[in-house]
């Protein structure tokens, strides 16, 4: 199979099935979608959405998060990992946005990634999600999903080298949404220790599946 016949064949049953998907997460506005990423880190949407009515509640904008002080914010995210890390992230965006752009949420990687807790991957969700921008993050699940379907060779082995790669094969106008296809995807069916290959749609496209189909 070519390489363009099996993108335009995964993305083409992604797209029906997960067309209307951008995020898990529950948020109102960029500052809280921002808020949000940082804190999923390693945690789920499930226990950041029960998190996070609380939080934004008492620190509705970067303004008074940026007034909070660590151990204050620690009490609203003491559940989510590395909770103490995090609430010195949240702090310390609150008073970078403040100090340096006026409250708002910056676009830009270059911008976004100066924000503490802010990495590339956080830093592509908000651009793809709060900007509409043509950006990919990957993480475990993208990165995972887009090596079984063979979208990405063996040699792209950097979650920065997979997401040029997807970026290269994948039209523009669905590279934002297609991160979050490969992510739902790898969440419930392409499972990291045991795929649900006996229900997945995509099984003629893996590369290597580990148990066979119904």
């Amino acid at each position: 199979m070519r390489k363009k016949e099996r993108y335009e064949g995964v993305l083409r049953i992604l797209g029906e099935n997960l067309d209307d998907v951008d995020s898990e997460l529950n948020f109102e506005n960029n500052f809280q979608l921002l808020i949000a990423v940082v804190l999923s880190a390693q945690c789920t949407d499930k226990r950041i959405n029960q998190i996070t009515p609380a939080l934004f509640a008492r620190y509705p904008n970067a303004q008074a998060l940026a007034t909070a002080t660590t151990d204050e914010v620690f009490e609203y995210i003491r559940s989510v990992s590395y909770p103490n890390s995090k609430a010195k992230y949240l702090v310390g965006i609150g008073q970078q946005l403040m100090a340096r752009y006026g409250g708002e949420v910056p676009s830009g990687m270059e911008a976004l990634t100066t924000l503490p807790g802010v990495g590339r991957k956080t830093a592509n969700v908000i651009e793809a999600i709060a900007f509409g921008k043509a950006a990919l993050a990957v993480d475990t699940h993208v990165y995972r999903v887009s090596h079984r379907l063979g979208l990405v060779p063996a040699s792209c082995n950097t979650p920065y080298a997979v997401e040029v790669e997807l970026k290269k094969n994948i039209p523009e106008a669905l590279v934002a949404k297609s991160h979050y296809w490969l992510l739902l995807h790898g969440r419930y069916t392409c499972l990291a220790r045991k795929p649900l290959c006996y229900k997945c749609e995509l099984y003629d496209y893996c590369k290597k599946p580990l148990y066979p189909k119904e």
